[in-house]
């Protein structure tokens, strides 16, 4: 069970015990279970802890500290902890508490599924449904084990019971949808997911998984309706996948129908952002950058500009490159991978040093990353320092024992240092790792370390036949066969990368692996030659310019019932705000915030702690405090703005003078219906 799981568990057992009180269920009313309470409704989880904790040492045989005890522990992922606290909860509860007593099953099967016991989670459940046999969230959780499983028939099962339990929700139907796309029965599928869009018309899912269904069955123009319909309706995050990783055939098609969307929403940057990931994944990435940029002027965020420095490196214009990413980092500082790209574009320029340097930021802000170790050490390595390349090497490999490319990479220094029984030990490690032809990666490294140049070969070829079209591939090739001192396979591969893009030449000059070419004049002509086809595109090519903010904007916003309402989105998620200049703080209802918890919009990093506030009637109310990371609207971007989750299940999200006064003078035009923002410098 993931953490985002746990959360909405607690979310629903805090619901449940607000319901409660009207049951009339006896509950403690000892200082310290009161007290822990309290102190998780306002999410001070340690304080809590050993309010519990102190409660069910005075109260040994009480079933309900324990039960908060077992939330708590999964939720710092102590599992024993949360199982035994689970167990003493089940055995203590009164049975006729059916409501604590499902929770108290619902989080003992949540800690079997983090330690991996089905089994158990499964009679659990059985447990669950016997208790309350309408209890639809058994018949779900216990429905996607089967489907993990491959149970299709025992999870249909479930599905079908909770679309007799609750025939008007979608969840069942979804389900039912997705068992048959998994069984490649795609007509069966479409037909669960009709029902569903029946159901509920503005539910995004229903369209995507369609659109899946409609692919399988090679209906294009119904699988790009659906989905465009998807992203239409909100960020759809399997629409977008399915959009970027569309079959060529209907490639086309679906561009010319977001193009429309485009125009139809001209001040939308989702629009040409999906397009430009598409064009991106097709490795079309001049295009990319154009409709990045469209995006960017419409709605500016750093993770554009991320995208934008991505496509520029693959293009080789490195200068563009750097000028993007350190306009994400201006955006946001706080992001280690924007570290991680200025890094490879330092060493693509040729200046190694400020590339280590930007890996020791990486590895300052992320200890753990093992991939950090390697490139650092690889970096090292082509800057002769092999014993601190060594170092980190031997580091990531710790950090990640099951990384093929480690092993292999280490052997080559090993190579280099002399210590050939290390270096072959790595080697066999990386045949070992690399155990089928879909996991090829740098297993032709490896045979050619070892002497077996015939199966290095037959590696290499593998590799190049699963994409023909990959300008790195066939400079691995040209690298493996200068390793192996045959040039005239090794000057023909270099030149078909070359010949497809490829344009890394300052690595070209560092990397050991084409030593044995550079001695030959084909070598320095081949090189010479695409140096210069690379000068005479970029001359051609117009520089990329900055993509500026104008120092005054208008917003367009749309009025209902007499408030202005203005679209926005809150991390990635789109909404609409209420403009309220007589509002001090941003807030949001319970729904919104229920639902970007339940949908990974919300994490529980991003809760805060609380605060008291007066409502609109004078009353002072104690409401939770979360940290919104991004908050984009009208092609303006802040960060870490902080709201208030207010408990009236109705209430409009209202952003007022704590982020109004972030940008600037604010006028309301209520003849063209538009926000005008002058900016502060």
């Amino acid at each position: 069970m993931s953490m985002k799981q746990i959360i909405i568990i607690s979310a629903a057992l805090f619901l449940g015990i607000c319901q409660a009180e009207a049951q009339n269920y006896k509950r403690p009313e000892t200082y310290n279970y009161q007290r822990g309470v309290e102190a998780i409704s306002q999410d001070r989880k340690d304080e809590a802890l050993e309010y519990f904790i102190k409660d069910s040492d005075e109260n040994p045989q009480s079933g309900y500290p324990y039960i908060w005890m077992a939330y708590l522990y999964l939720t710092n992922e102590e599992n024993g902890k949360a199982l035994d606290a689970a167990n003493r909860a089940i055995r203590f509860l009164p049975k006729r508490d059916v409501d604590y007593l499902t929770y108290a099953y619902e989080y003992r099967v949540g800690a079997y599924l983090c330690l991996g016991d089905t089994v158990k989670a499964l009679a659990d459940l059985q447990s669950m449904v016997k208790i309350v046999p309408e209890n639809t969230d058994a018949y779900n959780t216990r429905a996607q084990i089967y489907y993990e499983q491959e149970k299709y028939d025992l999870s249909d099962a479930d599905y079908r019971r909770m679309t007799e339990l609750r025939p008007g929700d979608v969840s069942g139907y979804m389900g039912l949808g997705r068992n048959a796309n998994a069984q490649k029965r795609w007509s069966d599928a479409v037909k669960h997911f009709d029902y569903v869009t029946k159901l509920a018309s503005d539910f995004s899912s229903g369209y995507a998984f369609r659109a899946q269904s409609y692919i399988g069955l090679q209906k294009w123009n119904e699988a790009t309706d659906d989905i465009v319909k998807a992203l239409s309706l909100d960020w759809d995050r399997i629409a977008h996948y399915l959009a970027v990783t569309i079959n060529e055939q209907a490639f086309s098609m679906l561009v010319a129908k977001l193009k429309v969307q485009s125009v139809k929403e001209p001040n939308e940057a989702k629009w040409p952002f999906i397009i430009a990931t598409m064009y991106e994944q097709s490795k079309n990435y001049q295009k990319a950058i154009d409709y990045y940029k469209d995006a960017n002027a419409k709605d500016r965020s750093e993770n554009v500009y991320d995208k934008i420095s991505y496509c520029q490196y693959k293009l080789g214009n490195y200068d563009e490159a750097m000028t993007a990413i350190n306009q994400a980092l201006n955006m946001d500082s706080t992001e280690v991978n924007f570290y991680a790209r200025k890094a490879n574009i330092f060493y693509e320029i040729g200046n190694v040093k400020a590339a280590i340097a930007e890996w020791d930021k990486v590895l300052t802000m992320q200890p753990e990353s093992g991939f950090g170790y390697y490139r650092r050490g690889w970096f090292k390595e082509l800057a002769g320092d092999l014993e601190g390349g060594l170092e980190d090497l031997s580091m990531a490999i710790v950090l990640d024992p099951d990384g093929a490319y480690l092993y292999s990479t280490r052997g080559d220094l090993y190579m280099r240092l002399g210590k050939k029984d290390l270096a072959e030990a790595d080697f066999r490690k990386t045949i070992q790792l690399e155990d089928s032809p879909e996991k090829y990666d740098f297993i032709h490294y490896a045979y050619q370390g070892l002497g077996q140049f015939e199966m290095a070969k037959k590696a290499m070829d593998v590799i190049i036949a699963r994409d023909t079209t990959d300008n790195g591939t066939y400079y691995d090739a040209a690298c493996l066969y200068s390793r192996m001192r045959d040039k005239d396979n090794a000057l023909k591969y270099l030149e078909k990368a070359l010949a497809l893009g490829y344009s890394r030449f300052a690595h070209m000059e560092r990397d050991f692996d084409l030593d044995f070419l550079r001695g030959f004049d084909e070598y320095d002509a081949l090189i010479a030659k695409y140096r210069r086809l690379k000068q005479q595109s970029s001359a051609c090519t117009v520089p990329a310019s900055d993509v500026i903010q104008p120092d005054v904007s208008e917003i367009p916003f749309e009025k209902d019932n007499g408030v202005c309402k203005v679209k926005c989105q809150i991390n990635g998620l789109p909404l609409h705000f209420v403009f309220d200049t007589g509002a001090s703080d941003v807030s949001l209802s319970m729904v919104e915030a229920t639902f970007m918890m339940k949908n990974g919009y919300l994490g529980e990093k991003d809760v805060v702690g609380s605060q008291r506030f007066m409502n609109a009637n004078g009353d002072v109310e104690v409401g939770t405090v979360v940290n919104l990371r991004d908050v984009c609207f009208g092609g303006h971007s802040l960060h870490n703005v902080r709201a208030t989750v207010v408990l009236n299940q109705k209430a409009p999200l209202l952003l007022g003078q704590s982020v109004l006064g972030r940008l600037g003078k604010v006028e309301i035009d209520n003849g063209r219906n538009v926000l005008k923002i002058t900016y502060n410098q």
